[in-house]
């Protein structure tokens, strides 16, 4: 998997960004994986509760799917896609900390069968591009990643 580390924070470039939300998209037809990035769950700190909407929730892009809450912030989790949740990481709901460990991997946050996902993947951005864009915004922000542990490995 390839991947860049900007001051600490890891970006993958496989993935699919909404780099203004902080969130990340992993498709697989037209069902997705969503998460929160590296970045963002260095902002949040460690993070105390993550409630998931229920599978069968319909949201429109940019709608909250979940609610993070941390030690300095309270906040939603906005979805990068327009669709339905099918799917809601369980594992959230003992252990909110998987987002801090493995944001990219074990702390996902929910699946979604996307109804318009050509046209919301290609306003997105990935590769490269994401990689020069979190740049930007980490050095503007003054923002270092830090990690609670190293469990994920990203090559």
């Amino acid at each position: 998997m390839a991947h860049e580390e900007v001051k600490g924070c890891v970006i993958l470039k496989d993935l699919h960004y909404s780099v203004q939300d902080n969130t990340w998209v992993k498709a697989d037809g037209d069902v997705v994986t969503i998460g929160m990035t590296d970045i963002a769950q260095s902002l949040a700190g460690p993070i105390l509760h993550a409630k998931t909407k229920s599978v069968g929730t319909a949201r429109k892009k940019g709608r909250p799917i979940a609610t993070v809450e941390s030690g300095k912030w309270v906040g939603p989790v906005k979805s990068p896609v327009t669709g339905e949740i099918i799917e809601v990481n369980e594992q959230l709901a003992g252990d909110a900390q998987l987002i801090n460990r493995s944001p990219y991997r074990d702390g996902w946050v929910v699946k979604m069968k996307a109804s318009n996902l050509e046209a919301e993947l290609a306003e997105m951005t990935t590769g490269e591009a994401a990689v020069e864009a979190y740049r930007q915004k980490i050095e503007q922000d003054g923002i270092a990643c830090t990690h609670i542990d190293d469990s994920d490995t990203y090559d």
